[in-house]
């Protein structure tokens, strides 16, 4: 009788502390989901909720001269046509299409650039042509080739200069 007594209290035993292992998980589990609730949500407030729209004043309010200023600032663009050269190193596989806009200083710098179109085009080409696959893939490698291309362009006008190159198309194959 004293053997079934123990073996019932190790029984008994056994049960309590299989509760406290489930009641453990259970809370496990309650915290976990705390934890990924809480981390969805504040995923969707900073990543998936949309801005709030600011209002644009009227014609008549103080801020439309701000917004007006802010356009003249921007300057006059020239678009060029698109670049199409293969990438050095790449024995003809690899090949870059680039389409880029030049940021004028003054507008008298368009009339300049039609002039000299031909070499500007020629130096951009050797330039473009000369950078491998791994010069233009990251973005400081673009970075680095849009400040040469606005030096290149700045060697040949003498009214004004081009404050900036912006690349409308940039596609390596």
């Amino acid at each position: 009788m004293a053997e079934e007594e123990d073996i019932l209290e190790e029984l008994e035993a056994a049960e309590a502390s299989g509760g406290k292992k489930s009641m453990g998980m259970i809370i496990g589990i309650i915290v976990g989901l705390l934890v990924l609730g809480g981390g969805g949500y504040y995923a969707y407030i900073n990543f998936f909720q949309e801005k709030p729209v600011e209002e644009t004043p009227a014609e008549g309010e103080e801020g439309a001269a701000e917004e007006i200023e802010e356009d003249e600032n921007l300057g006059v663009m020239f678009p060029m046509d698109p670049f199409i050269v293969n990438l050095a190193g790449s024995e003809g596989k690899r090949f870059l299409k680039v389409t880029i806009s030049l940021e004028l200083s003054t507008p008298e710098v368009h009339a300049e650039l039609k002039e000299n179109i031909q070499k500007v085009t020629d130096s951009i080409l050797v330039l473009l042509s000369s950078k491998s696959f791994e010069d233009v893939y990251s973005v400081q490698g673009k970075f680095k080739l849009k400040d040469e291309v606005t030096t290149r362009v700045n060697r040949f006008l003498v009214v004004g200069h081009v404050k900036d190159a912006y690349f409308t198309e940039f596609i390596i194959q």
